[in-house]
């Protein structure tokens, strides 16, 4: 029998072993004391942002970003988005001082090549071409192609701020990592609400506020689902990694193989075909879970669209992390939202009927509304305990007074824009996040 490659990467992965290790890497306890953000960008021709920029002209571009030193991790998505991480932080400013610094660094040498970042969660132009050709992207575009077409759009068209941050003390209490974990649950629905950003596709609205989120959760359910014991964390998401089906089994050399049968994680580990998974393909699944919140060690928080302005992406992670890294603002949102989000019954997040509506309708639905209100105040006075700094909590309380007191979101910044497709402002509006678009170029 041909190698597969893999043979020197360790010894088949027993089914009790993967256990203990999801137990043991996806949730590494101690005091909440570092905080990190990724930030993705779409990235468009700086005087036509609808017009497709060419392959090579991207790539030169792309290149000289590469030379840079940077803190931050540079990488691209299929589509050509940059994302930046940052490396962990010990406290919120030191992370947005150092990401900014990044970032003043990136924009000089696109704008050169008359390229610029773009903060939508959504391309509202087009869907770009994939770029990336590398076997993890062929097999996942063949994986999700065959559930639909909201695979391709998420690959190549979509742009998020993930916050990430530590996953609490082993305690129980406001800061252990049970209620990090349901907290980050909680206030999910209203990350999405308080900063939609992509109502619009291909050139007209879709009657989403985010449809970004509208796109993940029809993406592949199993996936992109959270696991259903929220109370349990570990030995849910335990569960939840080796229950969910393989999107491919990774080859050195030619196409990696796409099962066809929804072949579990669970079910490679018994059956062992087509070769035993070793240790290598089981931290490579876990980067192929696309829940909204995935444990990595530190809680990474998924569902918030990328924001508008060079620095609307500082709001959301500041408010996040005064939300979960003071105790008294932890404690008072907890309790608040607590009660809210069990009358959207026992469906998980992101496909139960709040978070529906949160993508949907931001911050005009009246309970996500009313809960924003309660959050964001919370933070503005938690902001001061964690150190943020006057400028930052100034552009907090902007946002607040802007979006958040009146019940808006950008998204609706968007929607004003292209006034003649109300599709987006109309309550109870319906229809698919991938069907057709119409309306205006946004340029206009």
């Amino acid at each position: 029998m041909p190698s597969d490659g893999f043979t020197d990467e360790g010894a088949p992965l027993g089914e009790h072993d993967a256990e203990d290790l999801l137990r043991g890497i996806c949730f590494k306890t101690g005091p909440p004391r570092t905080v990190g953000v990724e930030l993705e960008w779409l990235v468009h021709d700086l005087r036509a942002p609808g017009t497709a920029v060419p392959a090579d002209r991207r790539e030169a571009a792309f290149e000289r970003l590469r030379r840079l030193r940077l803190r931050s991790a540079l990488t691209f998505e299929p589509g050509g988005q940059l994302e930046l991480s940052s490396a962990p932080a010990g406290s919120l400013m030191e992370c947005i001082d150092s990401t900014a610094a990044d970032l003043a660094a990136v924009r000089p040498v696109l704008g050169e090549a008359g390229l610029a970042l773009a903060g939508f969660g959504q391309d509202p132009w087009s869907c770009p071409q994939r770029i990336l050709r590398e076997p993890r992207y062929d097999a996942m575009e063949t994986y999700l192609d065959r559930i639909g077409p909201s695979g391709r759009a998420m690959m190549r068209s979509t742009a998020s701020i993930q916050v990430c941050l530590d996953a609490g003390h082993e305690e129980p209490g406001p800061l252990g990592y049970s209620r990090r974990w349901h907290l980050a649950h909680l206030l999910g629905a209203v990350l999405v609400a308080a900063f939609a950003n992509s109502p619009m596709r291909e050139g007209g609205q879709t009657g989403w506020r985010s449809t970004r989120q509208a796109l993940w959760a029809e993406l592949d359910p199993p996936r992109t689902a959270a696991p259903p014991a929220l109370r349990e964390p570990r030995a849910a998401w335990a569960a939840h990694a080796l229950d969910t089906p393989v999107m491919c089994v990774r080859a050195s050399e030619g196409p990696w193989t796409v099962p066809g049968d929804g072949l579990t994680f669970r079910e490679w580990i018994r059956t062992g075909a087509p070769r035993p998974p070793v240790r290598a393909d089981l931290d490579y699944h876990l980067t192929t879970l696309f829940p909204p919140v995935r444990p990595r060690g530190h809680l990474e928080l998924r569902m918030i669209d990328a924001q508008p302005g060079e620095d609307g992406w500082m709001v959301p992670l500041a408010v996040t992390t005064a939300l979960f890294d003071d105790p008294e603002a932890s404690e008072t949102v907890y309790r608040a939202l607590k009660a809210l989000t069990e009358t959207a019954g026992p469906v998980a997040a992101p496909h139960n009927p709040l978070w529906t509506n949160a993508a949907r309708y931001g911050l005009a639905d009246p309970e996500l509304h009313a809960a924003a209100l309660v959050c964001f105040a919370t933070a503005q006075e938690a902001l001061v305990r964690i150190g943020a700094s006057s400028a930052v909590r100034e552009a907090v309380a902007a946002y607040t007074e802007r979006y958040v007191v009146p019940g808006r979101c950008p998204a609706d910044d968007l929607c004003l824009r292209d006034p003649e497709n109300t599709a987006g402002n109309t309550a109870g509006s319906s229809g698919s996040a991938t069907g057709n678009t119409f309306g205006k170029d946004l340029r206009a």
